[in-house]
């Protein structure tokens, strides 16, 4: 039997892992993807300090300090089931089974799905999907495409396919349907963009984002939003037009964009099409934690985290006694982030284990830490994360109560 069974290879279970086996634990790691990191391996971006971030080189580093302390990582070990028994647990793979004493849940986030009528053509991806291919396995995704959606993430990835070399024509809002509610919504998704505009490289931008989070503002820019759009990295972003059909016969060849009112309606007699060969959807992020559902854990529904997360606290632990949780499961932020909550939950779970007090102090540090960090973060997927984290550290003590 094992110490500790993390599931998920990314900065947080690696982190979490490096923590247990420094205090000998006996840790197994285990992962779905071919490849040990989670999304560190499709993130490269250049920082507000001018120094870039390649997520490749972070999760090699997560990786051979791992490998250091002798962690045992196993890929392609997708898990399906945390079974609770009298004492112990025991993790379900395709494979095998793996008990434990205790088991961290570190399984991240997933794409939220965003149909649009076409969107099941080849040629038609997820952000991600895009992200991965290009940066992971080095495959183009195409010659020309367009980006759907306008938010944090789009706009991230879309700057990393910029630089490997691929055209995007635009990134636009979805039109309005029946589950695109918000993202369709310009004047919402101005908000969520005018706390991420001071990494615009244009000074304007950065200028104008000052006061875009104000209603007024926010009402003068849209009524007069420039028809071309406004370009970041020379791509326009629109959030006066949107995509309600993407086209073609056997692939994509095409999308229809139309005009939008401030307020996200079509605005008839508006279609033009463009001529794209791919298109990448970004619905955003929500956590991924069907595991923690199975594995008995109560939920706590917050938009500032992206969704229902499982109730935790701040030392990682969850309501179930054994079970830890760490990363984009908690809440969506970065990965810097994710990795500071990992080595939380490996100091919390050393602790428990060995019933000592000599990693108090490391453990209120790493705490800090992680504060510390999403206090500099300079993209925050959610501009309200600290309340949501209040509002899920707050139903944990009620839990207990």
């Amino acid at each position: 039997m094992h110490d500790v069974v993390i599931i998920g290879a990314g900065p947080a279970g690696l982190a979490a892992a490096v923590q247990c086996r420094k205090h000998d634990l006996s840790v197994v790691v285990l992962d779905e993807f071919p490849k040990a990191g989670g999304r560190l391996l499709g993130q490269l971006h250049e920082e507000p300090n001018g120094e870039w971030w390649n997520g490749v080189k972070e999760a090699g580093k997560l990786v051979q300090e791992a490998r250091k302390f002798q962690t045992e990582i196993l890929l392609g070990y997708p898990v399906h089931h945390v079974e609770r028994l009298e004492d112990h647990f025991v993790v379900h793979t395709n494979k095998k089974t793996f008990p434990a004493k205790k088991v961290l849940i570190a399984t991240g986030a997933a794409e939220t799905a965003a149909p649009i009528p076409g969107w099941t053509l080849p040629g038609v991806m997820s952000i991600g999907a895009a992200q991965v291919m290009t940066n992971v396995h080095r495959v183009s995704v195409g010659e020309r495409g367009i980006v759907i959606g306008v938010n944090v993430l789009s706009a991230a990835i879309a700057r990393e396919l910029q630089l490997a070399g691929t055209e995007l024509h635009s990134m636009v809002l979805p039109a309005r349907n029946v589950v695109s509610d918000d993202q369709s919504n310009p004047r919402v998704v101005m908000d969520r963009l005018s706390h991420i505009a001071h990494l615009a490289p244009s000074k304007f931008i950065q200028f104008g984002s000052k006061f875009a989070k104000f209603k007024f503002a926010q009402n003068i820019a849209l009524k007069h939003y420039p028809k071309d759009g406004i370009k970041m990295w020379d791509m326009p972003i629109h959030l006066r037009k949107a995509v309600k059909q993407i086209n073609g016969t056997d692939k994509v060849e095409s999308v229809t964009m139309v005009d939008v009112t401030m307020d996200g309606d079509i605005i008839r007699n508006t279609e033009i099409e463009v001529p794209v060969d791919f298109v990448c959807i970004a619905g955003g992020l929500y956590p991924l934690s069907e595991l923690a559902s199975v594995a008995g854990c109560p939920f706590k529904f917050s938009e500032e985290l992206g969704g229902h997360v499982p109730i935790h606290n701040e030392t990682m632990e969850t309501p179930v006694d054994g079970i830890y949780v760490a990363g984009n499961i908690t809440g969506i932020e970065s990965s810097k982030v994710a990795r500071d909550q990992g080595t939380v939950a490996g100091l919390s779970i050393v602790k428990e284990l060995l019933q000592t007090g000599d990693v108090r102090d490391k453990l209120e540090q790493a705490i800090a830490q992680v504060k510390a960090t999403r206090d500099a973060a300079s993209i925050q997927f959610h501009p309200e994360i600290k309340i949501g984290r209040e509002k899920v550290e707050r139903a944990f003590h009620e839990q207990h109560a």
